[in-house]
């Protein structure tokens, strides 16, 4: 009776482990990770793909920080023309060198 019981426990372990096998299968290939596994197998592509995309970091952010340099500049000339006493005589100075390097 023992055996009998060892053996549908392994048999109930077995089913449990293929039906869990069968879930990551099915998770894998909605995943499409056989396309992903090509993708890293194929150096050149690899490589193509994280060159146009660090491309596109580097001139988003020169962009990003002319646009932000851009707006603090104006900011400061505005400050500067307020004529604040310390301050402006400072900001003034700041702004006519960054001009002189422009």
């Amino acid at each position: 009776m023992e055996e009998n019981h060892g053996i549908n426990n392994e048999r109930n372990k077995s089913e449990q482990a293929y039906s869990k096998i069968e879930e990551i299968a099915r998770t894998l290939e909605k995943m499409n990770f056989g396309e992903y596994v090509e993708y890293l197998n194929d150096t050149w592509r690899v490589i193509r793909t994280n060159f146009i995309a660090g491309l596109a970091r580097g001139f988003g952010m020169a962009v990003g920080f002319t646009l932000l340099g851009a707006v603090v500049l104006y900011f400061l000339t505005q400050l500067a023309n307020e004529n604040l006493p310390i301050i402006g005589g400072f900001i003034a100075e700041i702004v006519k060198i960054v001009k002189q390097h422009l």
